[in-house]
């Protein structure tokens, strides 16, 4: 990352893109929406974790840190390949523009998939090239790919339930029964990879495109894996778990001014000793996969990596937990060394910030994130008031994925914090205050600024993308087409010019 350029870009994931498919996808829209930015003068598509989701649909809640999200292949490319035909996506449910129904779009794409395997598996297409690339691509990323497809398959054969409920042999296999399952579940297996294959053709192609236009793709991931997931199924002994895989110790953050519980977000926890042992190689591995796969990369909970909290499992509530300190020094030395040269990571280092996390995250230049919503939950000073910034190389955001829109924010605000955000930034009517507060960030002395398209779109809560400790109705929002007309890229584009971000 250029710490000296001042650039701006857009929070979306492709989820939110329109589609007659009930999702957003890899598709058309993807590269309309890049097209759409380089004509706003937007140099940064910023994106939740792409990865393949689990329980509840959260980007956070993943069966795996590397396998790419299904739900993003475009049935269209799928039909360009040859893969399905014009009458299989006759019978398309009936969607909702603005919302995903994952429990109806699941298993019609899941259909889909399965027919374009089952051609995909024919012999006559064995001799084309693209079954060349898909054998060359598991060979490479048999790293990762060959205990993701396993466990996906172990997870089919067990009727989808977590693996902490599998038989004993499934749960913890012998090298000898894991054998036996690669043969048993061969056929199984191999959709899993041929999916993989087809995601990440898919996204190599539009983040080539991405950059040849001059956009550059910030992506995200969680500082902890999903308990429920290919990655700690397949190294227990990396994490925090008895003998059965059980974990002993669960993450979490403590009791604050948000929440007299804490959250108690039940990921299991590093065993860290076991990774310094290896040299941090899983680590290692899942950032270089990462950057790979995108050009800067935002790590969700970065004051984890000095202390994270540890609550004992089983508890209700994560009051019982407590600070363990966690080795972040050495495991960023060790991927500096890895991968050379400067990382292109963006710390998440909001809430409560200890002077030992904001040591760890300069020590390697990562830049910090500011969100304009928390400048102004009170009439006082704070540190996210854009007058207060004192280093330029952090990004300055409107709000994230976990905030309320702009305008569902403020108007859930006091009248006096109401005042002060209008007369900060000069705002003279509430419904054109998401470009207003999108002004002030740009007009900001951080380096790069980003905003979520519901801002700049004025969109209120109904367009909220999630609401933290909320279990559902989360990760669904979508944009109609035809909404990134000319008129809000010019907008955007003047905006961009007048504070020195074109």
């Amino acid at each position: 990352m250029n710490h000296n350029e001042r650039i701006s870009g857009i929070l979306l994931h492709p989820t939110s893109l329109p589609s007659p498919y009930g999702i957003g996808d890899l598709g058309k829209a993807a590269y309309e929406f890049v097209d759409f930015l380089e004509r706003s003068g937007q140099r940064l598509w910023q994106i939740l974790p792409l990865t393949h989701t689990g329980y509840g649909d959260s980007p956070y809640q993943s069966f795996s840190a590397f396998a790419g999200q299904p739900l993003l292949i475009s049935p269209e490319h799928l039909a360009d390949l040859g893969l399905i035909t014009a009458s299989d996506l006759e019978d398309v449910p009936e969607c909702d523009p603005e919302h995903v129904d994952y429990g109806t779009i699941i298993p019609w794409k899941q259909a889909i998939f399965r027919k374009a395997y089952e051609r995909f598996s024919r012999p006559e297409y064995h001799g084309q090239e693209a079954y060349q690339a898909f054998l060359s691509f598991i060979r490479k990323e048999s790293s990762w790919l060959d205990d993701y497809a396993l466990f996906m398959a172990c997870k089919a054969e067990n009727d989808g339930v977590s693996w902490l409920e599998w038989d004993d042999g499934y749960r913890t296999p012998t090298e000898k029964f894991r054998d036996t399952l690669r043969q048993t579940l061969k056929n199984e297996i191999r959709f899993y990879q041929f999916l993989q294959y087809i995601f990440y053709e898919e996204w190599t192609a539009l983040k080539t495109y991405a950059n040849k236009h001059g956009i550059r793709i910030i992506g995200d991931i969680p500082i902890f894996v999903s308990m429920d997931s290919a990655d700690v199924w397949a190294n227990q002994e990396l994490f925090q778990l008895d003998s059965k895989g059980y974990p002993l110790k669960v993450a979490g953050v403590p009791p604050d001014y948000f929440s007299a519980t804490g959250q108690l977000w039940g990921n299991p926890l590093y065993a860290w000793e076991a990774h310094q042992k290896e040299g941090f190689s899983w680590w290692i591995s899942r950032i270089r996969h990462q950057l790979r796969s995108l050009d800067i990369l935002r790590i969700d909970h970065f004051r984890g990596f000095q202390a994270y909290w540890s609550v004992p499992y089983g508890e209700k509530t994560a009051i019982r937990g407590k600070w363990i300190e966690a080795p972040g020094e050495e495991l960023f030395q060790a991927i500096q060394a890895a991968l050379g040269g400067e990382l292109p990571i963006i710390a998440e280092d909001l809430g409560i910030i200890t002077p030992e996390v904001d040591a760890l995250r300069k020590s390697f230049g990562f830049p910090g994130m500011k969100v304009l919503q928390f400048a102004f939950e009170s009439t006082g000073e704070s540190d996210y008031l854009p007058h207060q910034y004192k280093d330029p190389g952090c990004v300055c955001y409107t709000g994230t994925h976990d905030n309320d829109t702009t305008l569902g924010w403020y108007l859930n605000l006091s009248k006096e914090c109401q005042d002060k955000v209008l007369r900060y930034t000069r705002c003279t009517d509430v419904a054109d205050l998401g470009m207003d507060l999108i002004r002030t960030a740009l007009g900001s002395i951080a380096g790069y600024a980003v905003f979520p398209l519901q801002d700049a779109l004025g969109l209120g809560s109904h367009a909220r993308m999630n609401t933290p400790g909320v279990a559902s109705g989360n990760w669904n929002w979508r944009f109609r087409d035809g909404v990134l007309c000319d008129k809000l890229a010019d907008t955007l584009r003047e905006i961009t010019i007048l504070y020195g971000r074109y």
